[in-house]
């Protein structure tokens, strides 16, 4: 009994060490749109599957990679509203940052706060931790970085990773076909990473990229550069 309570308790651990309401969590980011990261030798390239409920939405509305800062921009995969409000937080934190220091905040530093963001839902009464996980790429004074964080508050820099529905085999074929390329090769490689667990057919309304190259400005790439680049690899 006392182990069924366990399970819907935020703050309590179960006999077997787990705060199960984080694997919860876990499963909401399993649940969701694959979404993925490279980093090159020269930038990051981020691209997540972009599926609107129904062929009546306006799909420009649905904006699932932002731009934080000038050169500092994530995805996800999970819970959209929840995204939502980590996206304000961390350009809040980066604002103030800016206005304190008059320097862009470096993005080790943003993930880090957006990390202790998601780590104190972990640990807090009347909430609950966000079901997401964040992909966030960004370029300043160390180079491109790529980090991924977790609902824990966990976070980790990677060469390339995916999260949600299809990530196990979107990492397994970015094992294989890494080997740092060029940021031009990046975005190829990851719209035929995004291929492999696709459903349907992919086009440049379904799916969106950002990236931030050597200029340290991240952007998304507009539907016609979409088109162009899924011509490439066809």
């Amino acid at each position: 009994m006392a182990s069924q309570r366990a399970n819907f308790s935020l703050t309590t651990f179960t006999p077997s060490g787990k705060l199960v309401q984080i694997d919860y969590a876990l499963n909401a980011v399993a649940a969701g749109k694959t979404s993925l990261g490279i980093k090159a030798s020269n930038g990051v390239v981020i691209a997540t599957e972009k599926r609107v409920p129904s062929v009546l939405v306006d799909e420009t509305s649905v904006q699932k990679v932002q731009k934080l800062t000038d050169n500092i921009g994530l995805t996800y995969a999970g819970m959209g509203p929840d995204y939502r409000v980590l996206v304000r937080k961390a350009r809040k934190a980066a604002q103030q940052y800016f206005m304190t220091y008059r320097d862009p905040m470096p993005v080790s530093q943003l993930v880090r706060e957006v990390a202790s963001t998601m780590q104190e839902f972990t640990q807090s009464g009347g909430v609950r931790p966000f079901g997401v996980s964040l992909l966030v790429a960004g370029y300043d004074d160390n180079g491109p970085q790529l980090f991924q964080v977790d609902p824990s508050g966990s976070y980790w820099a990677w060469k390339a990773s995916a999260i949600g529905k299809h990530s196990v085999n979107a990492k397994t074929f970015l094992e294989k076909r890494y080997e740092e390329p060029e940021l031009e090769d990046a975005i190829h490689i990851a719209i035929l990473t995004l291929k492999e667990g696709f459903e349907g057919a992919m086009n440049e309304n379904n799916i969106e990229i950002g990236i931030v190259g050597e200029d340290g400005k991240f952007r998304v790439l507009k539907p016609s550069e979409l088109k162009d680049y899924l011509s490439e690899v066809e």
